[in-house]
C-alpha cells in the first residue's frame, strides 16, 4: 500500500500541476485505486469521482459500455476497459480516466484469460491507450498490483 500512496502523491501532484481532474471506472479492483487517491489530503481538488462497476449491466448503464463490446470481447478486454475510460471521462468530464477490468480469482479465469488477467485504459485529453497484464498471486496481490500498475503507468503517461 505505500507504494500505492506514494504513487498516488505523484499523480496528485501532476494533475495539480496541469489543472486536471481525474475519474475511476473500475471492477475488478473494487475501489481499490480510489480509495488510494482519496487516502490524500485534498483529493477533492483533482479527484472528480469514481464508478464501481462490477457487473456487466452496470458498466453499460453507468458508463456507456455497449452491451455488444461486452458480448463479443468479455467483460475483461482491452475493448471494454477502453470503453470505461471514455466512458468515465464523458460523464465525468474531466481530462483523465482510468479503467480497470481482470480477473482477480482465485476462480474465474479460463485458458484464454486466466486468473491474474487484467486489462487497463488511462483516457487522457483526446487519446485512450489500453493494455492487458497478467499478474500472479492471491486475490488481494492481484489487485494490489493492478492498483499499482495503474497509477504508475498514469504517471508514465502524463509526466512531461
Amino acid at each position: 500500500m505505500k507504494t500505492s500512496l506514494n504513487l498516488a502523491k505523484g499523480v496528485a501532484n501532476l494533475l495539480i500541476a496541469k489543472g486536471w481532474t481525474l475519474a475511476l471506472a473500475e471492477s475488478c479492483t473494487g475501489g481499490l485505486v480510489c480509495a488510494t487517491l482519496t487516502e490524500l489530503p485534498g483529493s477533492s481538488d483533482w479527484f472528480e469521482r469514481g464508478y464501481i462497476t462490477y457487473s456487466n449491466q452496470a458498466k453499460s448503464e453507468c458508463l456507456g459500455v455497449p452491451a455488444e463490446t461486452i458480448d463479443s470481447f468479455g467483460a475483461v478486454s482491452e475493448q471494454v476497459a477502453k470503453a470505461m475510460a471514455e466512458g468515465a471521462q464523458r460523464n465525468a468530464g474531466v481530462n483523465v480516466a482510468i479503467s480497470v477490468t481482470g480477473i482477480a480469482g482465485p476462480t474465474g479465469g479460463t485458458a484464454e484469460k486466466p486468473v491474474g488477467t487484467v486489462c487497463f485504459a488511462w483516457a487522457i485529453e483526446k487519446n485512450t491507450i489500453y493494455q492487458t497484464k497478467h499478474f500472479s498471486g492471491s486475490r488481494q496481490e492481484i489487485r494490489d498490483s493492478a492498483c499499482t500498475y495503474a497509477l504508475s503507468e498514469l504517471m508514465r503517461l502524463i509526466n512531461p
